[in-house]
């Protein structure tokens, strides 16, 4: 993947000032990719260990490993700008103004427990919707997709991920033209707690002319909701 780490610093900064970034500690966060994966390789063992598991067994001794690396390069990655993607934004030569939607796939981990949420099972219902009212500029399709993956790749919460979501793109984009909704299955609900393994979970966030303008805001949510 492309990555442009100048205007993932810029997107920092934004949500920083707009009080939607996630609390993260910005020594540990710099430092490299191989010494965290050493020092949770390590404390992982210590978990397993504590839990009774007989980590000389051959299924088990790489497992602190596994998971490591998973977390810094694939769960977590979105914590790292290093990361964030490419999104080169072109004029809108064409003039077009109206609704661009575009639904996405949602995998993310709960902050709280540590476990998935996103898209599950009754996927036709749940994932990411993403609209925005084009002015001077257009961004690619797939950009779109990125973004939210690249927001969805760190502990998260959803009122949260879809706020850095819409932030983002106002930002790229350069318009309060912009509208999100995440409908999401939690499996911290689904296999813990009250186990609800029907309920899901919905966030929206309209700003510009999606919350000053009842059609547009009514046009997205009624394609939103259409299965």
């Amino acid at each position: 993947m492309n990555a442009d780490y100048e205007l993932g610093k810029q997107v920092h900064e934004h949500l920083k000032i707009r009080g939607v970034e996630t609390p993260v500690i910005s020594d540990a966060l710099a430092a490299k990719d191989t010494k965290k994966i050493a020092a949770i390789e390590k404390n992982m063992k210590n978990i397993m260990e504590v839990l009774g598991l007989d980590l000389s067994d051959d299924s088990l001794i790489e497992t602190p490993k596994r998971v490591a690396k998973m977390y810094v390069n694939e769960l977590f990655k979105g914590l790292n700008y290093e990361n964030f993607p490419k999104c080169t934004v072109v004029e809108n030569k064409m003039k077009y103004d109206e609704m661009v939607v575009e639904r996405c796939t949602i995998k993310s981990v709960c902050e709280h427990h540590l476990v998935y949420f996103g898209t599950a099972h009754n996927s036709d219902r749940l994932g990411c919707y993403v609209a925005y009212m084009p002015k001077d500029k257009v961004l690619g399709l797939s950009k779109i997709n990125r973004i939210v993956d690249f927001f969805s790749r760190r502990p998260q919460i959803q009122e949260r991920l879809t706020e850095q979501i819409a932030e983002t793109l106002k930002f790229i984009l350069q318009t309060d033209d912009v509208a999100v909704m995440v409908r999401s299955q939690h499996f911290c609900v689904l296999t813990r707690g009250v186990e609800d393994a029907d309920s899901y979970c919905i966030t929206s966030f309209v700003s510009g002319r999606f919350k000053e303008e009842p059609g547009i805001k009514a046009e997205f949510m009624s394609i939103a909701n259409r299965r």
